[in-house]
């Protein structure tokens, strides 16, 4: 499965979207337009991504812009899974 869709998964997962019958693709706007995408589920998905990704994401990393595509969401993941690969090897 590719990082784009264990994001989706994820979303879709957080805020429960696949009963209300949402489609999610990468431009798909988040925030401002699921209104189930409120703080809580940010730290839902925050969390959730941290678990399937294994990377950390601290407080001062967050701003709305991450969330407002699923794409920006996969970059963001991406580019954390870079910079800890980087750090590795």
């Amino acid at each position: 499965m590719s990082p784009e869709e264990k994001v989706i998964n994820i979303l879709m997962d957080s805020l429960q979207l696949k009963e209300k019958h949402y489609s999610l693709k990468r431009d798909s706007p988040l925030i401002g337009a699921i209104p189930e995408f409120d703080s809580m589920a940010v730290v839902s998905v925050v969390t959730a991504l941290e678990s399937e990704f294994d990377i950390v994401v601290e407080d001062d990393e967050l701003d709305a812009s991450i969330f407002e595509t699923v794409g920006s969401v996969v970059d963001f993941v991406e580019g954390k899974f870079k910079s800890k690969k980087d750090k590795i090897g």
